[in-house]
């Protein structure tokens, strides 16, 4: 007789192989996920030595935290980035250790002069993450402006939209391409497993066993 069933929000984009693969080594169906797939919902009954059904669902990184949040997924996989944006109230359950990056403030090369953060005060800071920036500006007592934008965060210092950037980076490439260095690094952001409040609660006995197969195989490796 199956257990509960549960589903489970993907993203697509950068995470989406390394889910996959995690997906593959805790024993859960992953056969027909495929990113280019116009499909975004995939069910699967209880088949192969598995007993428990799953319903994955795809959607954008950003709307991954509200789907758990409001218990449409038991379950998803986005970033931390992500996470600390949104601010969702769901249960943070997992590092993957996938997906690695950065959330910088950077500046403009002859501005980086000016060295401690606290000398930029009542300046204006472009970025996709105006709730992270928001914050991290306060903790640190600085005022600034936040002005969000949606894309191309590089190009507003360039036109005096903005002294400052926050932004998420990987290898720093495009930052240096527009003559931008990071002053300093908020905090590092990998693939994260959360989890709905109340679905952890209601169905810890089949989440518990799955999310610690999920934690081997994190550990493991070998997921990128």
């Amino acid at each position: 007789m199956a257990r509960d069933r549960i589903t489970v929000a993907l993203p697509k984009g950068k995470l989406f192989q390394p889910s996959v693969n995690l997906l593959r080594e805790t024993g859960l169906p992953w056969e027909e996920l495929h990113e280019e797939s116009r499909q975004l919902v995939f069910e699967y009954e209880p088949e192969n030595g598995c007993d428990l059904g799953v319903k994955y669902i795809f959607c954008r990184p950003t709307d991954i935290p509200t789907f758990v949040e409001y218990g449409a997924a038991d379950l998803g996989i986005v970033g931390k980035d992500t996470i600390a944006e949104e601010d969702k109230y769901v249960f943070e359950i997992l590092d993957l250790k996938y997906g690695y990056c950065r959330m910088v403030v950077a500046v403009p090369q002859d501005l980086a002069e000016r060295g401690d953060i606290s000398r930029f005060s009542h300046t204006r800071v472009a970025t996709k993450f105006p709730h992270v920036t928001d914050v991290f500006f306060r903790e640190k007592g600085v005022q600034v402006e936040v002005i969000k934008l949606h894309g191309n965060i590089e190009l507003a210092p360039s036109v005096g939209l903005s002294d400052l950037i926050v932004d998420i980076v990987s290898s720093g490439r495009t930052l240096k391409e527009n003559n931008l260095v990071v002053l300093e690094e908020m905090f590092p952001a990998t693939a994260r497993l959360i989890a709905n409040r109340v679905s952890y609660r209601m169905k810890f006995a089949t989440l518990q066993p799955l999310i610690e197969k999920m934690r081997l195989a994190v550990e493991k490796g070998g997921l990128e």
